[in-house]
């Protein structure tokens, strides 16, 4: 294995290139096996991802509803991801992720029970719960055993192999996710449950399996517990939150980037919830649903695409990022605004596609003028924060969105939405204006 050294930092142990048929049966077992992991985690995701908002309509819920309670998602998330952030560092990697792994089993079968809305939202509300627990748990473990099983070894393809099992799982998901109602849907009418109940009992049963896999798979070396660590959580809040709002206050750049992209989830948040309802009309009744599956994999895919090009967009911008980023937001501004005026499922799959790509462009330039501004001892603060903002900035978009799409209709609503690309394109280019004037 070629070996290359650290220059940026004088005395740190020299990196080994990552080589997969190189490493221990003992590093390679590892990688395999948080592999299989994360495929069966997101395969459960994936197969309620393509329908949920379908399954929310059958069950009698408006756009604005949708919004609502995918609203409740979005702030439990927020509420709770920086409490429980450094709970897994306290009491342990494996407790914490088999309690998210609960909390969506609860949520399934909340799901599955109701069709009151007061119902569904507290479902959403344990998504959001599992979501926050989820948050890096896994991840953090997966990369400090690698690290014991292969030291010094680079642990970057390491982890992409296993975003990889990720990404497959979601999109496979997403595919038997559609298609499963409607292969089964009769089955499940003449039951007196809603077609896309089947997706929700395979989401429910691989969810089991990924408990169990965890229980019996997943080592953990047991930690002492920490009764305290999430009170400390809690109590943190607002400290959290105060310093990293007077870091964004006192650094104009990261001010503008988090307002930008605020404005963007805004926008675009919307469409990835609402494009399944607008989408399945223009389909035929017998297979739309499967359709459905295959195009939520192929958004899926194309942001990985999207994201695998941005490195060489960026060059086409000489490197500089908000460049980049205000040409990205408003590209997908005016493609958002085609993507609305599509009447047919062919274009509008085609240039659902092209959005889809966009978006995984602007995430790494968007990331890049982040980090670059903060340093290590604030990362995780300011990390912390953009989460909140783009959870926020989400919601009131999701309301926002829903209250249009009642009123008038859906691609009104993302019309209405690109306005707010625009005026993220306009605040980044005030950005690209403040850099380079920082760089004379």
């Amino acid at each position: 294995m070629h070996v290359d050294t650290n220059d940026d930092a004088a005395g740190m142990a020299t990196e080994i290139e990552f080589s997969f048929a190189a490493l221990n049966p003992s590093a390679r077992q590892h990688i395999r096996l948080f592999q299989t992991h994360q495929f069966l985690d997101r395969f459960a995701m994936g197969l309620t991802v393509a329908v949920v908002a379908l399954a929310l309509t059958d069950r009698g819920m408006g756009l604005l509803q949708i919004s609502l309670l995918f609203g409740v998602y979005s702030l439990t998330t927020m509420a709770m991801e920086l409490p429980f952030g450094g709970l897994a560092d306290s009491i342990g990697r494996k407790p914490v992720f088999l309690t998210a792994v609960v909390a969506s089993l609860i949520s399934l079968a909340l799901f599955l029970s109701t069709r009151d809305f007061h119902v569904l939202a507290l479902s959403f509300a344990f998504i959001g719960f599992g979501r926050a627990l989820r948050s890096g748990t896994l991840d953090a473990w997966f990369v400090e055993t690698f690290k014991a099983a292969a030291p010094n070894v680079d642990v970057q393809p390491a982890l992409a192999k296993a975003q990889w099992a990720n990404a497959v799982g979601l999109a496979i998901g997403a595919v038997f996710g559609g298609l499963l109602p409607d292969i089964l849907g009769e089955v499940a009418k003449s039951l007196g449950f809603s077609i896309y109940d089947v997706s929700y009992v395979a989401s429910f049963g691989v969810m089991l399996g990924v408990l169990v896999f965890t229980m019996l798979a997943i080592v953990e070396k047991p930690r002492p517990r920490d009764v305290t660590a999430l009170m400390h959580g809690f109590a943190n809040v607002p400290t959290v939150i105060k310093d990293a709002s007077v870091l964004a206050l006192k650094h104009p750049t990261l001010s503008i980037l988090l307002a930008a992209l605020a404005f963007f989830l805004m926008a675009t948040n919307p469409v990835e919830v609402f494009w399944p309802t607008h989408a399945k009309p223009m389909l035929d009744e017998g297979y739309a649903n499967t359709v459905i599956g295959v195009v939520t994999a192929t958004y899926f895919f194309s942001i990985a695409f999207g994201a695998s090009l941005s490195p060489h967009i960026s060059r086409v911008f000489k490197r500089r990022h908000a460049v980049t980023l205000a040409a990205s937001f408003a590209c997908l501004a005016v493609v958002q605004i085609a993507l609305a005026l599509q009447g047919s499922i062919t274009g509008f799959v085609t240039v659902f596609v092209l959005y889809s790509v966009i978006l995984g462009v602007i995430e790494t330039p968007a990331s890049s003028i982040l980090h670059h501004c903060v340093k290590d001892r604030q990362r995780s603060t300011m990390l912390s924060l953009r989460s909140l903002i783009q959870q926020l900035g989400g919601a009131l978009g999701l309301v926002l969105a829903g209250t249009v799409a009642e009123i008038y209709s859906t691609p009104i609503a993302w019309i209405v939405g690109s306005v707010f690309l625009f005026i993220a394109g306009i605040l980044i280019l005030v950005l690209v204006r403040r850099l380079a004037v920082e760089a004379e």
